[in-house]
């Protein structure tokens, strides 16, 4: 076998990318029939059993290592479960049903459902470490920024590399009481701050994309969404940088015995070392990345964004799908 054969059968091609989006558009149709109903479980684990079945359709060797089942206890798509038909390449898999479980439930905006592929052994393993302080912003900056330096600087560095002043600049940072430091610091810089909920992986990706009104992302979220935005990042030429943040006494161990320094800076090169990756996301409620999922008398509408990192390609997708063969396919 040639090497030209060899490597078509060993690394994932442009022809995956459609498929993963047929994946995140079931995710999204299953968890969207939830959006304001008040039940978060009750919409992941739609948008689990729906990606679970769409995934074993697509041809490849995938191994779930960014899963659900350790962190939520969801049933299926657990690190080290198995994916794909079994044939093609060998993938790594990303998976994040709902990003923004909460947000599904309550009807709020950014709820995607998002899948992240690679080569096999191309993503960061963070040992059960599940949380690492982020700084997410655009290429103008990319190569600028630093995690170890001041608020301040970083907003300064990203104002100039911009070209616009400091108080123009809006950094997105999740609701929480640990942030409240790091919310006084961007405000005391001149900075404006925007407040999510939940659904970090869409405020990522926000911060690298122009005409989004979001310049960076600051503050503690997901290390497995940190993982899947740098997926995309890859293709967008931003940068996430993160640092592991262990919660507690238990997941320090756990760090250090998978030889993980919580202090060393991850860039965006080692969270995933592959210039072969893919990023696919189907908004569940409409946000300011995609449009929400829509239902009308025989039509489920759905828009979708797919990066392919090698290319550079990035598109957006709009779905059309006729609710009656839909619910041929719907795995209730």
């Amino acid at each position: 076998m040639s090497d030209v054969t060899t490597a078509a059968h060993i690394q994932p091609d442009r022809n995956l990318a459609l498929d993963l989006v047929r994946v995140t558009e079931a995710a999204a149709i299953a968890a969207g029939q939830w959006v304001g109903r008040g039940d978060k479980n009750a919409a992941d684990g739609a948008a689990v059993d729906a990606m679970r079945s769409f995934l074993s359709t697509v041809r490849f060797d995938g191994t779930v290592v960014i899963g659900e089942g350790e962190k939520d206890e969801a049933p299926m798509l657990f690190n080290g479960e198995k994916v794909g038909e079994g044939s093609g390449p060998a993938c790594d898999v990303a998976v994040d049903p709902v990003d923004g479980t909460r947000l599904t439930a309550l009807g709020m905006n950014n709820a995607l459902a998002v899948l992240a592929v690679t080569e096999r052994g191309a993503m960061f393993d963070p040992s059960a470490v599940f949380y690492m302080e982020k700084l997410v912003t655009g290429p103008e900056a990319a190569d600028l920024v630093d995690l170890r330096l001041p608020v301040a600087q970083n907003l300064h560095l990203i104002a100039k590399a911009k070209g616009v002043k400091t108080s123009q600049l809006t950094v997105a940072v999740l609701d929480r009481p640990r942030h409240q430091g790091l919310i006084e610091e961007i405000r005391a810089a001149g900075a404006r701050t925007k407040f999510i909920l939940d659904g970090d992986v869409a405020a990522a990706i926000a911060a690298c994309r122009p005409g989004t009104g979001v310049d960076a992302m600051m503050g503690t979220g997901g290390t497995p969404e940190g993982i899947v935005a740098a997926c995309a990042i890859k293709t967008l030429g931003g940068v996430i940088q993160g640092r592991l943040a262990p919660q507690d006494d238990k997941e320090r161990a756990t760090a250090a015995d998978a030889g993980h320094d919580p202090s060393r800076i991850l860039g965006t090169g080692d969270l995933v070392r592959s210039d072969n990756c893919y990023f696919a996301a189907t908004g569940i409620t409409d946000g300011d990345l995609l449009r929400g999922v829509r239902y009308a008398k025989s039509t489920i509408t759905t828009e979708s964004l797919v990066m392919r990192s090698r290319s550079g390609t990035i598109r957006t997708v709009d779905g059309e799908h006729h609710l009656e063969k839909w619910d041929q396919y719907d795995p209730k």
